[in-house]
């Protein structure tokens, strides 16, 4: 299909319009700053998108909520290979990348997508924070963190972890806790709840079931954990963010 005809009467209108694409070096230095995981830098970045979201932006759609979906699911797939290049998992970036088209697809005002691209920044630039932080430490608390979340399903403790990089486990919990800043055990059950949170609120898997794929003992040792961590037991937990979500979806 030959273009040649549109693309120069779209020049053309531009040109009497006199408007101006936003440049794409400035545009790329927002994406550096999610890359580079500078939170604070995001924030101002999104202060400003939101003020002027619509300004250099070319118009995909006459529809003004399916123009503003087009951008958000452009520009959550940049950031995602982004991230990827700034050392962020694939399965991970495309994963959350997926997440946030499909949530920007049930948006039914253009509104929705402006705050959700916030959202989705912010999301991205901490992530990518964690990222930076995890590779400023050694070898073995990287391994050790990624041994931990490969075994969430298991009672992990320290002496297993030491056993899996071949350490003692006294040198092993004092070179995980100076490098990241919190106790081992302490890591593990925040991984756990932290994974547990997300199963609650996104399916309906019983409580009892939760607690055996994460590791506890039982269902009452996994409430008394997560209840320490989040001031709510599981079902309370459940029955408020689940319902907080589904109002954010209801239209889906």
């Amino acid at each position: 299909m030959n273009t040649n005809r549109e693309l120069n009467y779209r020049l053309f209108v531009q040109t009497e319009e006199d408007f101006k694409r936003t440049e794409i070096r400035s545009e790329f230095a927002r994406y550096d700053d999610i890359k580079n995981g500078d939170i604070e830098k995001v924030r101002e970045n999104i202060r400003e998108i939101k003020a002027h979201y619509y300004e250099g932006k070319g118009m995909l759609s006459d529809s003004l909520l399916r123009n503003n979906q087009y951008h958000f699911a452009i520009g959550v797939g940049i950031i995602a290979r982004v991230c990827i290049d700034g050392g962020m998992k694939h399965n991970i970036a495309y994963t959350l990348s997926d997440i946030y088209i499909r949530r920007g697809d049930k948006c039914r005002e253009p509104q929705e997508l402006i705050e959700l691209t916030g959202t989705m920044m912010l999301d991205f630039a901490e992530r990518m924070a964690e990222v930076r932080k995890e590779n400023s430490v050694s070898l073995h608390t990287r391994r050790t963190v990624d041994h931990i979340y490969e075994n969430l399903h298991r009672p992990l403790t320290l002496k297993m972890a030491a056993e899996h990089e071949h350490l003692d486990p006294s040198y092993l919990s004092k070179l995980f806790a100076k490098e990241m800043g919190i106790p081992i055990k302490a890591y593990i059950l925040k991984a756990k709840i932290s994974t547990a949170q997300n199963i609650l609120i996104f399916s309906d898997f019983p409580i009892a079931d939760i607690a055996d794929s994460l590791g506890f003992s039982s269902q009452s040792a996994f409430a008394a954990a997560f209840r320490k961590i989040t001031g709510l037991t599981p079902m309370q937990y459940r029955n408020r963010y689940s319902e907080e979500y589904s109002l954010r979806t209801k239209d889906e």
